[in-house]
């Protein structure tokens, strides 16, 4: 057991800026004895006490000092301060009066902290040369509202920096809330590869004991260096760029900011024509609208470094694949008559491979290959085909050559109205249609009111003609010539009053034959019936009667029957007869 008064209160003390700060302040007296009072004091700047409060077992008795109004006492005799401030900062002394037993205390150190704001970050606004002859301004971090004041250190790319004093400018701000801002500006030269680098900057502080920290985001710094590499290409590739098409030269160097680009394209051995107008503006982009074959050729592109005047330089070869000169030739070359056969072939010049379609006057697929062979043409064989020129390995690239196929021959007539069944004195059409080249002229042998026409490749004729005696019977002829031959048909006119009683005098003497086969079968059924003729399986037999009888109906009867199926034959009487008499 302890021998004499022990007091104890908590070494450090840390609260929040704004919040209330609890000292505890225990204590032991020999032989269970009471206080006889508590007095709470402060530690000013002066090392002098300020009595805070006296206790006492009956009341509690505050001072009139700055902490009257934030001052309590606990029933544990522990001492409150309400909405600390960085001037709470100071020791806090308990003391406990025992009588007999003396006077002891204890000290407390209050300590008060602000955690800071996230830290805010700016990278340099200007850009860094890698060229900069002095140690540049990478960027700054401003720490703020921390009490007491934090440490800063810098990272790149998730790493931390080991600075130089050099290398870090630091400054330290009490602001009149009695809070700090810290500001850090790190220097330090740059390569071309901190394009892609990452800065951040960490704001370290204690509290209770441990330390903590808060991180700014993260930021790329803008990194001038000279180009060291161009490239140039041809956009869409040169092997796809056909005549008509839009075409763009992309020049692209690694330099930063990019240079100043100039395009030209070779005219002659050491002849280069400026075309750096047709640029985009700030641009490495060479635009070319609509290009033609001549568009072909080498193509330069220059850039010029303004910081250090460099020059770099690449070259491409425009290739704008093309079809000309198609054309289609006839073999044979003279007219066709009908009945020939001709070839049609086609060519044409690329820098590539091609392909050849022939197609009809509908667009059908005919044939491939750069030949067609047509054999037994007519009037009506298809005139009009085209050969179709393609380029399988540069997608659109096609052109396409008509030829017309003429056949010629002499006319031929293809429909007449013929046989026309009229009456004598009506009004008819009489029709003649036919196909010829060249068009040949179609004329009548009897007079009328003819309507002439042109339907596709024929040529037709409708006469319109009263019916004479004459022409009923000698008919009309149409005749159809042209410069290299005559076709002439006849029309025939046939009488339908005439041919009407034709036509019933044959139906009367189908009836009437009709009528004889049905009675001579009446007649042979009865002398059946009445046993007059014999029947049988015998196939064929000469039947002879008495010499009374030669008057009577001979039949002679042949028969394949199968024996049962000629029982169906029975006499007169209706019994079988015997095969004697069969």
């Amino acid at each position: 057991a302890a021998s004499s008064l022990e007091v104890s209160t908590p070494a450090v003390v840390e609260v929040e800026i704004g919040g209330t700060a609890r000292i505890e302040c225990r204590f032991h007296i020999p032989e269970n004895d009471s206080y006889t009072y508590i007095d709470w004091f402060y530690v000013d700047r002066t090392n002098s006490r300020v009595r805070l409060c006296h206790i006492t077992d009956r009341e509690v008795l505050k001072d009139d000092t700055d902490y009257k109004e934030r001052l309590s006492v606990g029933e544990d005799k522990a001492l409150s301060i309400s909405k600390v401030t960085m001037q709470d900062v100071r020791t806090f002394v308990c003391q406990v009066g025992a009588g007999s037993s003396g006077v002891g205390e204890s000290r407390t150190e209050l300590r008060v902290y602000k955690v800071p704001e996230t830290p805010e970050i700016e990278p340099n606004p200007a850009g860094i040369s890698v060229q900069s002859s002095d140690i540049p301004q990478i960027a700054r971090c401003v720490s703020r509202n921390s009490f007491p004041a934090p440490n800063i250190t810098w990272h790149k790319n998730g790493e931390q920096l080991q600075l130089q004093e050099n290398q870090v400018k630091y400054t330290r701000t009490r602001e009149s809330s009695g809070l700090y801002t810290v500001t850090s500006t790190m220097f330090a030269p740059v390569t071309r590869e901190d394009r892609d680098s990452h800065y951040h900057c960490t704001v370290h502080y204690w509290l209770r004991g441990q330390r903590h920290a808060l991180e700014s985001r993260k930021v790329k710094i803008k990194v001038f260096y000279p180009a060291e590499h161009l490239k140039l290409q041809v956009m869409p590739p040169s092997s796809l760029v056909k005549e008509g098409d839009n075409v763009k030269l992309v020049c692209e160097a690694d330099g930063n900011p990019p240079p100043v680009f100039s395009f030209y394209k070779r005219e002659l051995e050491d002849d280069w024509q400026d075309l750096s107008w047709l640029t985009e503006p700030d641009s490495g982009v060479l635009n070319l609208h609509g290009v033609n074959k001549s568009s072909s050729g080498l193509y330069r592109c220059q850039t010029l470094d303004l910081d250090d005047m460099t020059q770099l330089e690449k070259e491409v070869e425009l290739v704008v694949n093309y079809i000309e000169g198609v054309r289609v030739e006839m073999d044979p070359s003279s007219p066709v008559q009908e009945g020939d056969s001709v070839t049609l072939s086609c060519d044409a010049h690329s820098p590539v491979a091609l392909d050849y379609q022939w197609r009809d006057e509908k667009g059908k697929k005919v044939a491939e290959g750069n030949q067609l062979f047509l054999s037994n043409l007519t009037f009506e064989t298809p005139n009009n085909f085209s050969c179709k020129v393609v380029a399988p390995s540069v997608p659109g690239l096609e052109q396409s050559k008509e030829v017309s196929v003429a056949v010629h021959g002499k006319p031929r007539i293809v429909a007449i109205s013929s046989p026309l069944y009229v009456r004598q004195d009506e009004v008819v059409n009489l029709t003649c249609k036919a196909i010829a080249v060249p068009r040949p002229s179609l004329h009548w042998n009897v007079n009328g009111t003819a309507h002439e026409y042109i339907e596709d490749q024929h040529i037709a004729s409708n006469l319109t003609v009263r019916v004479s005696h004459d022409l009923l019977k000698a008919g009309a002829m149409c005749r159809v010539s042209n410069e290299l031959g005559v076709s002439e048909k006849h029309i025939q006119l046939l009488d339908q009053r005439t041919t009407a009683e034709s036509q019933g005098v044959i139906i009367v003497a189908i009836i009437v034959a009709i009528l004889v086969v049905a009675v001579l079968g009446a007649v042979i059924y009865f002398l059946h019936k009445k046993g007059k003729i014999p029947c049988g399986r015998a196939g064929k037999q000469d039947i002879t009667r008495p010499e009374a009888r030669k008057d009577k109906i001979v039949v002679e009867v042949k028969s394949d029957k199968l024996p049962e199926e000629a029982g169906l034959l029975q006499g007169a009487n209706g019994e079988k007869r015997p095969n004697a008499d069969q």
